[in-house]
């Protein structure tokens, strides 16, 4: 290829905001923002009630009617007593880590966590990208929270404001 084209073609990655997709380059986060929202709605862990979890022992679609913003995030719930419960208490129904997944952020990296692999533990929520991590961290929460604890600080300053 000649080296003029091969510019061009390396300024319109540049330019155009693909850089990662032109250099091939893997991606460590699935997002950059500190909650995991959908990135077109707004909406925060694929519109399941965060307070479902505690309550019914099960992810729970929300609906639209119950809907909170908090944290940047739209929040949906199944019923105003769940609205309620969360708005007095985001931090103990909030997904901890803003929705990542811990045995991601334990291994160094940022991913988002689905909100059908679930944890609740020490009364909080967790997320995992995947079942195996879920099963993973259900084993022994200490030793993956231990090594998030160190990992988290710097990799939530990667994130968005």
């Amino acid at each position: 290829m000649r080296p003029g084209i091969a510019l061009i073609g390396l300024l319109v990655c540049m330019l155009s905001g693909i850089w990662i997709l032109c250099v091939g380059s893997p991606a460590q986060a699935a997002t950059t923002e500190r909650i995991v929202v959908n990135r077109f709605s707004g909406v925060a862990i694929e519109g399941f009630d965060p307070v479902a979890y505690f309550v019914a022992g099960t992810a729970v679609q929300g609906t639209a009617e119950f809907e909170a913003n908090l944290w940047g995030a739209v929040w949906r719930f199944r019923n105003e007593g769940n609205r309620a419960s969360f708005l007095a208490h985001p931090e103990v129904y909030g997904p901890q880590f803003g929705g990542y997944d811990p045995v991601d952020i334990a291994r160094g990296v940022i991913i988002a966590g689905n909100p059908r692999f679930f944890a609740i533990a020490a009364q909080r929520l967790y997320l995992f990208s995947r079942e195996a991590n879920r099963d993973a961290f259900a084993a022994n929460p200490e030793r993956f929270l231990y090594e998030v604890g160190k990992r988290w600080p710097a990799l939530q300053d990667k994130l968005s404001q």
